[in-house]
């Protein structure tokens, strides 16, 4: 299959590249057309100042960061070989100019633009694209969010100076959209060379339209616009050079002071706006730039081997107790819709498994009894002289989460089951998810393709969420074969239901990102994915 280049902007229905997947607008097109446009003439200059919930902890896109705040730098950096429209979900040029894709979805050759340099002046080859991926791979886990989309690696190979091309021994299909986002960007020698630690503490040096100035671990991350940038992808709103001199990323933890510091005009943007929050800040002047995530929604994930979740009925009566409804109205707002199954609604190849979902404290009490779990003397449920007490694990990165995962405990201890909440920063719950302690984990992945299922519940995606399952193993690799739509789209549903049915995910409600920004900021928007898009396109009007 061929992708030729297309006109800027000119994305249409029709026009989809059959590995885009058929995926629909991730949310309205009027929205993201509404998030995109602003009125009046780019003004040059100035320093945009932009408040994160988390410290990045790494500035390498390839792993180990703190979610979404460090791919809000990241993505600043480092440009991709190609692009996803978030109107359409087509698979657009950016650094590649086109590429070619076999018949079997295993060998990906690309065509690269030849006017790309890396921001020391090295320019950008094929040699590039195999480097960075063959770095990738000899990562492993260091490189925790990029190297789960190269499963059956093989090689890639510089057919001439500027065509790579890219193989697997397998079918990997949805890979050309794994390319889209930051953690597969090509990286300039001189990164590759220096140690993970180097990278992490600002190292990276990339293609993007901006470079680090410095990065001061909990406090602050300076980038300095990159003059001459002149390649950004299909969907950029800046066909040149950043128009702001500098982004400065101040972390500032507390949800209430981010707000408060906008309010003020004492930065430009804040990530993770509390739904609390979007009311008074509209109301004060300030501006919401609102998506819908694509990929797993928020839920609870089992780890499948523990004493107690290891049973199917545990699990399943788990998700019966959970009135969503009541979730979502507590602690949220209308932008956040409840979860109708595994993947958001705005993914593509999801599929409404709304009956598999309902609020059945009863059914969920019937279970439990023909489990074996009966109901002790203070309500809590007991087999064999063990209560049935199970450890919740929460990240601290998302403002909603405690409150959230305080209602769940509340509802399913009216079934008789006992909850633990511990909660922790992103690295701080990932390095406790190999010790066996938590029973769940709640949390999402955002990505714009059904194939978040396989890198978040294969048993060979390296993640210590899930027992062995052979059947679920095998469906999740057949779907990445599978390059028509219609037909790929149909096994994923399959896959929801089964994740459902065995209580693999237990849905909650569906991400949505809210950023804020000032009046007097324009051109601050949202990707594919639902994190922050190129910065080039920001301006200020003083």
């Amino acid at each position: 299959m061929s992708h030729l280049p297309l006109s800027r902007r000119a994305f249409t229905a029709g026009a989809l590249s059959s590995l885009a997947l058929g995926l629909a607008a991730c949310g309205s097109d009027a929205d993201a057309d509404e998030q995109r446009t602003e009125a009046g003439q780019p003004r040059p200059g100035g320093r945009l100042t932009f408040a994160i919930a988390n410290d990045p902890i790494t500035l390498n896109p390839q792993g180990g960061g703190s979610g979404n705040d460090t791919q809000y730098v990241t993505r600043q950096l480092v440009d991709s070989l190609v692009d996803q429209s978030p109107e359409t979900g087509e698979i657009v040029p950016w650094l590649a100019t086109e590429w070619t894709i076999s018949d079997d979805a295993s060998v990906f050759t690309f065509t690269l633009r030849q006017d790309v340099s890396f921001s020391d002046g090295t320019p950008f080859t094929a040699e590039s694209v195999k480097a960075s991926f063959d770095d990738i791979v000899a990562q492993g886990a260091n490189a925790n969010v990029a190297v789960a989309y190269f499963g059956d690696y093989k090689e890639t190979l510089v057919v001439d100076e500027y065509t790579a091309q890219v193989s697997f021994t397998a079918p990997n299909g949805p890979f050309i959209q794994a390319l889209a986002g930051p953690a597969l960007a090509p990286l300039a020698a001189a990164t590759l060379a220096q140690s993970w630690e180097e990278r992490a503490a600002g190292g990276v040096i990339g293609t993007g339209p901006f470079t680090v100035d410095h990065y001061t671990a909990n406090t602050e991350v300076l980038l300095l616009k990159r003059p001459g940038y002149a390649w950004p992808s299909e969907v950029s709103q800046n066909d040149g050079e950043a128009y702001v001199d500098e982004v400065l990323f101040q972390v500032a933890p507390e949800a209430s002071v981010r707000s408060g510091l906008i309010t003020s005009g004492q930065v430009d943007v804040i990530g993770g706006v509390p739904p609390q929050d979007q009311e008074t800040l509209e109301a004060g002047g300030a501006a919401l730039v609102i998506r819908a995530n694509p990929g797993t929604t928020f839920g609870l994930t089992p780890y499948t081997e523990n004493p107690g979740v290891d049973d199917v009925n545990v699990r399943r009566a788990f998700s019966l107790a959970l009135n969503r409804d009541e979730i979502r109205d507590a602690t949220l707002n209308a932008d956040y819709a409840v979860s109708r199954s595994v993947l958001s609604d705005t993914t593509p190849g999801w599929s409404d498994q709304s009956e598999l979902l309902g609020h059945d404290p009863a059914e969920a009490a019937r279970l439990l009894d023909d489990a074996g779990w009966t109901e002790g003397s203070d309500g809590v449920r007991e087999k064999n002289g063990e209560r049935l007490s199970l450890v919740l694990a929460w990240q601290t990165n998302f403002v909603a989460n405690q409150s959230a995962v305080e209602l769940i405990q509340q509802q399913v201890a009216q079934v008789g089951i006992e909850v633990e909440l511990v909660s922790g920063t992103v690295p701080d719950i990932t390095e406790g998810e190999g010790s066996g302690d938590y029973d769940f984990r709640f949390g999402n992945s955002s990505r714009a393709d059904g194939d978040v299922l396989r890198t978040s519940f294969s048993s060979e995606s390296g993640r210590p969420f899930t027992a062995a399952d052979p059947e679920l193993d095998a469906l999740l690799e057949q779907q990445r074969a599978i390059v028509d739509p219609t037909e790929r789209n149909a096994l994923l549903a399959d896959i929801q239901r089964y994740l459902l049915e065995q209580g693999r995910h237990i849905p909650t409600f569906q991400l949505t990102t809210v950023l804020g920004t000032t009046a007097t900021t324009h051109g601050v928007w949202l990707a594919a994915d639902s994190r922050l898009g190129s910065l080039s396109s920001a301006w200020l009007d003083a």
